[in-house]
């Protein structure tokens, strides 16, 4: 299975939607895509809605963690939100609720982020 990746800036946030596997064979797209894009917009937070995301491996971890400390290094915030129960253990295990906020849905997030949907 291959990886779909949805990138879409909603004021000031990217929203990333992904489908499918993020492992070391997809990692390296979605890693190029963001960075590309946070190049192109001036985004201050990300959101990365990961109910369609079917399996993870450490590399999509890596892949979060890296746009994780871009954001949070230009004082932005990143906010997961939908994410499948494997998903969301695996999140669990790693420690990153620690430092990245869980919302139930897209909406709710955006709302946090001060945007309204």
């Amino acid at each position: 299975m291959s990886l779909a990746i949805e990138l879409d800036v909603k004021q000031t946030v990217l929203c990333i939607r992904l489908s499918g596997e993020l492992d070391h064979h997809t990692s390296e797209e979605l890693r190029t895509k963001v960075t590309e894009t946070l190049a192109a917009h001036p985004i201050n937070h990300i959101l990365l809605n990961l109910e369609n995301l079917a399996f993870m491996d450490s590399s999509g971890l890596g892949v979060i963690l890296g746009r994780y400390k871009q954001i949070k290094a230009i004082g932005g915030e990143m906010v997961v939100c939908a994410i499948s129960p494997a998903v969301k253990r695996l999140f669990d295990m790693s420690g990153l609720f620690k430092i990245i906020r869980l919302e139930d849905d897209e909406q709710k997030a955006l709302q946090t982020l001060g945007v309204a949907s």
